[in-house]
């Protein structure tokens, strides 16, 4: 017990250690930085002046703030405690606007005015019936009409079905709605007057009506988040009476918004396209995507396939109502934006220049035609059809060939566009026994006769089956294969390869054909891009390769392919790619009708097809020896005194080729040419659907180059428009 005692007794004790070394040196520095005490006073009533200041001005914020919430905003902030529900209101987004190659407007935004009913306002079906009564009655008397989707009409005291109004009938009918089949039109009316509580209404014609537009609410999904269009683009006038019968009438409301309007729709309908609210497939495609059904979207051209640039965000505002259903407060919680601008290659000049000429040309070759037909008839000749009169359409195509954008492409016969919604016109559209909605410049596949043949000599001399000392003979006759003769326009004797392409020698090609084949013909067809897509942005069809596509083939066809005949059948823009492929020694780029997209404001570019860099498809393989000796050849072929008086006068130097070709009717004609010769600029198709003369297409072709080099307008072609 003493040991453990003295054993503490002596343990160090390392706190009372630290303690006095403490102190000791507090003394040392004590020692060292005296201060007087009346400074220590001084420094402590500071910190207390300051602790008290910082006191009073906290307690002067939290009493100004009660002061604003309870006196300055007490009733706002009382209303705002008794609201019950929020909603979120989407705001639409304005759409991006297309522009030509320049910044010319094609299709843009102009305000326009809409009619709304605000679900927020009116969520009682007594109160919307007697709205709608209301709103209905003003918009007859300002002569405005509603939208009107209901299949069925009220004619000499009852209701019968529209015509074509199956689906919709259908849909009534279906468990989404009545849930009973084989309804009459009547008892439908009946079915949904009951259903939204408007059976209370007398007349007939009223309850159809109200009826008409909540069904459409209904199916357009009408909510607190989704406003109903009653009517859109309506007159100021309208604007003004409704505004001052609805002051008292919060549901309706008139919204400006972004009416599209195209402002020349006869310039590039085809390519254009229209934008329309969403139909049922496509709304299920797209809603994941944030569309509603009462949305709009590009149906086709541009406007659809530009949809995701061109559409922009919506915006959202937050809704405030009391249990009243009144509103105590908005804000907007998410702002929209724009969609984005797009800039297409097309030049509008140009464009107006061959949309003209082709349709000034075909109705000369139709009019010729005619006459012929006429003259032979009263000679009693032996032939009296074929002759252009059944011509009623064709298309033209050029593009730039140092990187393929499309400065041009015209198809005739026309139409306007920004009247497509107009149900006169869609009919006439739709019944027109000569399609003037098919784009025949992308969509349309023809046989391109002799156009095929320098396909077919690069081929041939690429792969050394023949060279340019190689002679074939020509007697008018190629019968090599007896169930597949070839005919000749003349009896040209023996040919080398410039002589057979300057006059366009059935027999010389027939022979090289067979001895390339189709195998290796239609590989080389492909790089030039010919039965494939050239890599537009809209549709363009596919086109056929004569052996690669046929369900048939027989050895004897392929002198026929040869020749641009068989089963070989290109769109004009297929064509004009395959005459820049050999401008640009066998490249081939790209084909596309998008220059640029920039933000709505135009101040930032999102995309940007730079003409200094473009995007390379295929290459040829073909030496350049052997292109550069097909060129040659197509030179060759503006200095034949027939083209001498044709297209071989023009004034800048070029390489062409012309093509005739058979089919059910009178014969297709069709010119394609790059120019100029020595340094390709440009690269371009004219095609006729049942010509009759080579000629009219190239006069076409020749306008078309005057509007590209000379900076001609239409008015310019008029005045003085090539004529051979």
């Amino acid at each position: 017990m003493n040991n453990k005692g003295r054993k503490s007794l002596h343990q160090p004790n390392f706190h009372a250690d630290k303690i006095l070394s403490a102190n000791n040196r507090s003394m040392l520095n004590s020692s060292n930085n005296k201060e007087p005490q009346e400074e220590k006073k001084d420094r402590s009533k500071l910190r207390v002046i300051i602790c008290v200041i910082l006191l009073v001005v906290i307690f002067a914020l939290f009493a100004a703030r009660l002061f604003n919430w309870q006196i300055v905003h007490g009733e706002e902030y009382k209303e705002l405690s008794k609201a019950s529900t929020a909603h979120t209101v989407q705001s639409d987004a304005t759409r991006g606007e297309i522009l030509d190659v320049g910044g010319k407007p094609l299709a843009v935004n102009e305000t326009a005015y809409n009619i709304v009913i605000n679900k927020v306002y009116a969520d009682n079906d007594n109160q919307l019936n007697l709205i709608i009564i209301d709103l209905l009655n003003t918009l007859r008397e300002c002569d405005e009409k509603y939208i009107d989707e209901l299949p069925i009409s009220y004619m000499d005291g009852g209701f019968v079905f529209d015509e074509g109004s199956e689906g919709d009938v259908e849909y009534i009918e279906s468990s989404v709605m009545l849930n009973q089949e084989g309804l009459s039109a009547d008892e439908i009316v009946e079915g949904l007057a009951k259903r939204y509580k408007a059976d209370n209404i007398a007349d007939p014609f009223t309850r159809r009506s109200v009826v008409s537009i909540r069904y459409n609410m209904e199916k357009k999904g009408f909510s607190y988040e989704q406003v109903y269009v009653v009517a859109s683009d309506v007159n100021s006038d309208t604007v003004a009476v409704v505004s001052e019968r609805t002051q008292t009438v919060p549901a309706v409301e008139i919204r400006t918004v972004n009416e599209r309007v195209v402002k020349n729709g006869e310039l590039i309908p085809h390519i254009l396209g229209v934008v329309g609210k969403l139909n049922e497939d496509e709304y299920e495609a797209n809603k994941e995507k944030g569309y509603s059904l009462d949305d709009n979207i590009g149906k086709f051209g541009i406007e659809a396939a530009m949809e995701s640039y061109l559409r922009g965000e919506a915006g959202e505002k937050t809704i405030v109502t009391d249990e009243d259903g009144q509103i105590v407060a908005e804000e907007e919680t998410v702002k929209s934006k724009p969609g984005d601008t797009v800039y297409l290659t097309i030049n509008s000049r140009i464009q107006e220049v061959a949309a003209y000429t082709i349709g000034k040309n075909i109705r000369e070759a139709q009019k010729l035609g005619e006459q012929d037909v006429k003259n032979a008839k009263a000679s009693n000749a032996k032939q009296q059809s074929k002759l252009g009169e059944d011509c009623v359409a064709g298309a033209a195509v050029m593009l730039d060939v140092r990187d393929n954008s499309v400065i041009c492409a015209a198809s005739y016969p026309n139409y306007d566009i920004s009247r497509y919604y107009d149900p006169d016109y869609s009919d006439y559209l739709f019944n027109n026994e000569d399609i003037p909605m098919f784009n025949r410049a992308f969509e349309g596949a023809f046989a391109p006769g002799s156009t095929f043949k320098p396909c077919v000599a690069t081929a041939a001399l690429q792969e050394k089956i023949i060279s340019t000392d190689t002679q074939i003979h020509c007697s008018g006759v190629y019968d090599y294969y007896k169930d597949d003769v070839v005919h000749c326009l003349g009896v040209h004797g023996d040919q080398k390869l410039e002589s057979a392409m300057a006059h366009s020698c059935n027999c010389y090609f027939a022979e090289v054909g067979r001895r390339v084949g189709i195998t290796t013909m239609y590989l080389y067809a492909e790089k030039y891009g010919l039965g494939a897509k050239t890599g537009l942005e809209v549709y363009e069809n596919t086109g056929m390769l004569a052996g690669r596509d046929s369900t048939t083939w027989f050895e004897g066809n392929t002198v026929q392919a040869a020749i641009g005949q068989s089963d070989n059948a290109f769109t004009p823009v297929q064509l004009a790619t395959y005459a820049s492929a050999i401008a640009n020694d066998g490249v081939r780029y790209r084909t596309h009708l998008v220059r640029k997209i920039m933000n709505y404001e135009r101040d930032e570019t999102v995309l940007f097809n730079d003409p200094e860099k473009p995007e390379k498809i295929a290459e040829t393989g073909v030496s350049q020896e052997n292109i550069e000796l097909v060129k040659e050849a197509m030179y060759a072929v503006t200095q034949t005194d027939t083209m001498q008086t044709m297209a071989g006068k023009y004034p800048i130097k070029m390489g062409c080729k012309t093509g005739t070709a058979e089919n059910a009717g009178s014969d297709h004609n069709v010119f394609i040419c790059f120019a100029p010769y020595d340094d390709p600029e440009i690269a371009l198709c004219v095609l006729f659907e049942h010509g009759g003369r080579s000629y009219l297409p190239q006069q076409a072709a020749c306008d078309i180059l005057d509007a590209y080099f000379y900076d001609k307008d239409v008015e310019d072609i008029k005045d003085d428009p090539w004529k051979f």
